[in-house]
């Protein structure tokens, strides 16, 4: 039987995509993991991988064909292998009697431990959600082996570095076993769990994981005496938790017996452990944890969690692959503040939000940038500048994961409340876990205030393959001559980083003069 490749749902909230253009042909032969085809949803666009190996027997939808997700999309396996069922909307014909009558005799008299009884369960991939993504962490399961799941039932929620997402059941039956862990980091495009029915064959379903040799093992291999106290299995395979457990309670993981799947050591197996030491443990018992721990420790080693490895990624890469400058500009922040305080004291009664300085700058930015579109752009390949119409502005917010910097599309269109009211949203989305990545991705430029927090002056880092990045400090006072007079003002500073390939200083220098002045007289800004 030939094998379907889904849609994928790229995203909660996404129910269709568009196949923008198949990578093979009918015919084909492909690996797991070969590009089929790139698909878009309304706002980004993907590669599809290939969840199977074998030759490309059918393609079922064509480039432009809008096709809902979880949806076969083409078929794969072998020459002359059945397709029937694979499309959407076709019947899985019944099987007939010559078809069963065809079972090569030579397998009936086979060893019955050579090939594991019944059928084949079928393997849940953990999705790829998004070009880059490589790996991803289980948040949460919302099965448990034996329930019974339906195709589009939700099994367990995960976590790419930016966004979380929610893995729907791509096959119908009970679940016969479960691979990973909450908490549990999963290479995409590896089997999470196994569906099927009771008896079911699952061997060879888990990543790395082969097929038993023919030796009936039950029989050959008595129930093994329990290890000796402290004796470390080289070989074994421990969880993210059960290691941080085994850490916090200074033993060694592997000294533990695991009841996982394939003697996988969990975290229930580590406490159990901790707890069958006697107090008089030897030291080779303890793990080199425990034996730090006896003394104050003078460090901490703390992993990079996904969010985190992937700003640095992004960082390092910006920094060594643009000619990057920063200009630091500043402005009389006395108009701006002015209308805040009107706002503070009378929008309620209008039916206003709470309208921020930060929302103000980001209307003056959405206005002024359209006069300078070699700012509001994206270098999608060298010596290509790709300058947008409209102003998709990326917003900086700091979650308790990380940076995230979801984007507010056609911002230029959107008035100062709008703005407003749209900021808070994505923000709040941001820091709940719950943003998509069509929520951050597609800004032709972005805005980072770290006003709030005393910052004066800073060198904020261009987010590729946009060219600029706004920085907005805090507000200080200065003094400057008015009339003949030394007064002070409320002054705010502005910095902009730019990427010298597509711009020179001049035009940078242009932007940010014009946007001063904007600010220093906004009530005019808001009147155009």
């Amino acid at each position: 039987m030939a094998v379907g490749v889904l849609m994928p749902k790229a995203g909660i909230t996404v129910e269709e995509c568009v196949i923008s253009e198949w990578k093979v042909k009918k015919g084909d032969h492909v690996k797991v993991g070969d590009i089929l085809f790139t698909y878009e949803t309304d706002k980004a666009e993907f590669e599809c991988e290939s969840t199977a190996e074998g030759e490309i027997l059918e393609i079922f939808y064509e480039d432009g064909d809008e096709v809902p997700v979880l949806v076969n999309v083409c078929a794969v396996g072998q020459p002359g292998d059945d397709i029937s069922g694979s499309k959407e909307g076709t019947d899985v014909p019944t099987a007939s009697a010559p078809a069963e009558a065809a079972a090569p005799a030579a397998a009936a008299a086979a060893p019955a431990a050579a090939a594991p009884a019944g059928n084949m369960a079928q393997g849940v991939l953990m999705p790829k959600a998004g070009i880059t993504v490589e790996e991803c962490v289980i948040s949460e399961w919302k099965v448990k082996k034996g329930d019974h799941v339906k195709v589009g039932d939700i099994l367990f929620t995960y976590e790419t570095d930016k966004a979380e997402f929610e893995c729907e059941s791509t096959a119908e039956g009970e679940i016969l076993d479960i691979f990973y862990e909450d908490g549990d980091e999963v290479p995409v495009l590896v089997n999470v769990c196994a569906v099927g029915k009771p008896g079911d064959c699952i061997v060879g379903l888990r990543e790395g994981e082969e097929a038993p040799v023919a030796a009936p093992a039950a029989e050959a291999a008595p129930a093994a005496a329990p290890a000796a106290t402290g004796s470390v299995k080289a070989d074994a395979k421990v969880s993210p938790r059960a290691r941080k457990t085994a850490a916090e309670l200074g033993v060694d993981a592997t000294a533990a017996t695991g009841s996982g799947p394939y003697g996988r050591i969990v975290e229930s197996d580590v406490k159990a452990y901790a707890a069958s030491l006697p107090a008089d443990a030897p030291v080779e018992q303890v793990s080199a944890a425990a034996a730090a721990a006896a003394a104050e420790a003078e460090y901490v080693d703390v992993k990079f969690s996904a969010v985190r490895k992937a700003t640095a990624k992004a960082m390092t890469k910006s920094l060594s692959t643009m000619a990057q400058l920063t200009h630091c500009h500043s402005f009389d922040a006395t108009a701006i503040q002015k209308l805040r305080k009107q706002i503070k004291a009378n929008g309620e009664a209008m039916g206003l939000p709470n309208i921020t300085l930060n929302d103000i700058v980001i209307y003056a930015v959405s206005r002024v940038i359209l006069n300078h579109s070699d700012l509001n752009a994206i270098m999608p390949e060298d010596n290509v500048l790709r300058k947008y119409t409209n102003v998709h502005l990326g917003m900086a917010v700091d979650t308790p994961k990380g940076l995230m910097v979801p984007t507010i599309f056609n911002a230029n269109k959107l008035s100062l409340a709008e703005i407003s009211v749209e900021a808070k949203r994505l923000a709040k989305i941001c820091q709940d876990g719950q943003a998509t990545p069509d929520m951050l991705a597609g800004a032709s430029f972005t805005v980072s205030n770290v006003g709030s927090l005393g910052v004066e002056m800073f060198t904020p880092v261009v987010n590729p393959p946009q060219v600029g990045i706004l920085g907005v400090c805090g507000i200080t006072t200065r003094v400057k001559e008015v009339n003949g007079e030394i007064k002070t003002y409320p002054a705010m500073s502005l910095c902009l980083s730019y990427d010298h390939r597509a711009l020179d200083g001049t035009p940078a220098s242009k932007f940010m003069k014009e946007l001063c002045n904007a600010l220093e007289n906004f009530d005019l800004l808001m009147m155009k």
